[in-house]
């Protein structure tokens, strides 16, 4: 039987989630290659919003201007409480 006439669910929340875990993946690996606390770099942007705590190398500074801070805290947020 073909999937023609069902409805097709998309789920925003899990594409989000997704393309922001990618975001950050690549962000942390820029980072990291520099010889930056990946980590403490990008919690000086989320909480600043200053863009130069990221650095351009691999347009890692220009990649995650693709996500939104308070967007980034939420899926952060809701991955580590498990919802």
């Amino acid at each position: 039987m073909g999937t023609e006439g069902n409805t097709m669910k998309f789920n925003i929340e899990t594409d989000q989630a997704q393309r922001v875990r990618e975001i950050l993946t690549t962000v942390h690996g820029a980072l990291a290659e520099k010889g930056y606390n990946p980590v403490s770099q990008m919690v000086g942007y989320i909480l600043s919003g200053d863009p130069t705590y990221i650095t351009s190398h691999k347009n890692a500074r220009s990649l995650i201007n693709h996500a939104e801070r308070d967007e980034i805290i939420e899926i952060l947020l809701r991955n580590y409480l498990g919802l």
